[in-house]
């Protein structure tokens, strides 16, 4: 059971790495998305240079819209509606990692606990009641999965709802850019 009560920690322990590192990751991407997507709607510079807005979004975008012959207005918006179907879905990676800790993380903390209290438990009925100091260890060991827990959860909910606000921004830049593109000769 000790082993159990100890995996749980680790458990909890490399949820936040790897919530650190989509955190990382995702600000990273979404910072260089907002950059490719206001450089694609003011037109073809990148920080007031004559630079092609070259970034990984923005190279996705214009490959929607290199199938444009100038024809049609219908092929125009099948351009920019793959494009944007696209581009949500980049917006749109690892969040939901986030999301699954956020709901995994207290049932860990809770599994912790009972784990816990069950190796008290156990300890109890070897050494008995006398034993006050290592009950309450115990009980402190169990009651620290169920903080950790929550407190993960809550550390990652902050973090997904600030990426979804992000994600509706970059959203509506998007569809701007897209629009913009859109209205230009091909």
């Amino acid at each position: 059971m000790e082993f159990l009560h100890d995996l749980t920690f680790a458990l909890l322990y490399a949820s936040l790495v790897i919530a650190a590192w989509v955190s990382i990751e995702r600000t990273i991407f979404f910072t260089a998305a907002r950059r490719d997507l206001r450089a694609l709607a003011a037109g073809v510079t990148v920080h007031g240079t004559e630079k092609p807005a070259t970034g990984k979004l923005a190279r996705q975008v214009l490959a929607c819209f290199a199938s444009v012959d100038g024809s049609p207005a219908r092929s125009t918006e099948h351009a920019i509606d793959k494009a944007f179907i696209e581009t949500q879905g980049q917006f749109q990676r690892r969040l939901w990692v986030l999301d699954t800790i956020v709901t995994a993380a207290p049932l860990l903390g809770l599994l912790g606990t009972i784990l816990g209290i069950f190796e008290t438990f156990t300890a109890l009925a070897k050494s008995g009641i006398s034993d006050a100091q290592g009950v309450s260890a115990g009980i402190g060991a169990a009651l620290l999965a169920t903080a950790l827990g929550i407190g993960v959860a809550l550390v990652c909910l902050v973090i997904n709802n600030a990426f979804t606000a992000w994600v509706e921004s970059l959203s509506e830049d998007c569809k701007l850019a897209l629009m913009e593109l859109g209205a230009r000769p091909h």
